[in-house]
């Protein structure tokens, strides 16, 4: 297992906590280690590269590559012969479970994503409270470069505001602070993979996929990601001491991201954290519309814990 730690213990709590929801405030800091040398392993196609497939991901849902109906990509983002449309949007569904002294805890969001602009809107439901108390009203998250906007965020917020974190100040670049990984930064992260193999042909809510797995350095990922994606990611390769991932990703016949999980494990003084990350990609073309709160519609005050 790939264990990742942050440099700093202050900063590490926070994050922990996922600051949304508090949910693992009980955890203390974040240590660990983990990577692997190159290496790419040729699937059964025969001369499309399993590492050029996991790379080009995320650039098949940005639009600048196009995606093919032999699960590769070609190189310009304009039409050609048999070049399929790239994905651009979709619906997204995602979930962020964690592990802590033997409690279990699993937060979802549910919502669409433009990757093209890479902004969002995602419901996030927050799990029953240890004491058994009724699930928290859902929140919701706007999502966009640098920035992660929450509505009915609570803790003493008013209603009607939105609180704004800048995501480039987080030491996880926001992988797993707001509950949900970005879909964008989910998809960047395999740019940074390392390590990849082919698992194999599979079915995922009835499309034919192919499976693959590795490691991925999320430093790679942020020099390799597109420019509105790279802050975010840079901020996580600084506030990981080990800033490698693993992974399992599945795509599609045209090259798209149809699902993936990353796994992070944390441990210090307490028990050891694990957080599984899984965002489910569908749908893809349908409109999204993201309006993001004027100034005098955010909270600047103080946010209370939960």
């Amino acid at each position: 297992m790939v264990v990742q730690q942050h440099r700093s213990g202050g900063g590490a709590r926070a994050v922990c906590a996922l600051a949304v929801v508090g949910v693992m405030a009980a955890t203390a800091g974040c240590s660990g280690g983990g990577g692997g040398g190159d290496r790419a392993v040729a699937d059964e196609r025969g001369g499309v590269d399993s590492l050029d497939a996991v790379h080009r991901a995320a650039a098949v849902l940005a639009g600048t590559v196009r995606g093919t109906g032999t699960g590769t990509v070609t190189g310009a983002a304009t039409p050609g012969a048999g070049a399929r449309p790239a994905a651009g949007s979709a619906e997204v569904r995602t979930s962020m479970e964690t592990a802590a002294g033997g409690t279990r805890v699993t937060i979802r969001g549910r919502g669409t994503y433009d990757f093209r602009n890479q902004v969002g809107r995602l419901e996030v439901v927050l799990p029953e409270d240890a004491a058994g108390e009724d699930e928290h009203r859902p929140i919701t998250e706007l999502l966009a470069p640098g920035a992660l906007y929450m509505m009915n965020r609570g803790a003493g917020v008013p209603a009607d505001k939105w609180v704004r974190i800048d995501t480039t100040t987080l030491e996880d670049g926001n992988l797993v602070t707001g509950g949900v990984t970005d879909p964008m930064a989910a998809a960047e992260l395999l740019r940074g993979a390392r390590q990849v193999t082919y698992v194999g042909r599979t079915e995922l809510a009835g499309v034919a996929v192919r499976h693959y797995r590795g490691i991925s350095d999320i430093g790679r990922a942020a020099r390799e990601a597109s420019p509105k994606s790279r802050g975010a990611l840079a901020a996580a390769a600084k506030g990981f001491h080990t800033d490698t991932v693993p992974f399992d990703a599945y795509l599609d016949e045209q090259g798209r991201l149809r699902k993936v999980r990353h796994r992070f494990s944390f441990a210090n003084e307490g028990p050891a954290v694990e957080v599984v990350s899984t965002t489910l990609l569908y749908g893809f073309g349908v409109p999204v519309s993201v309006r993001l709160p004027d100034d005098r519609d955010i909270y600047t005050g103080k946010i209370r814990q939960r």
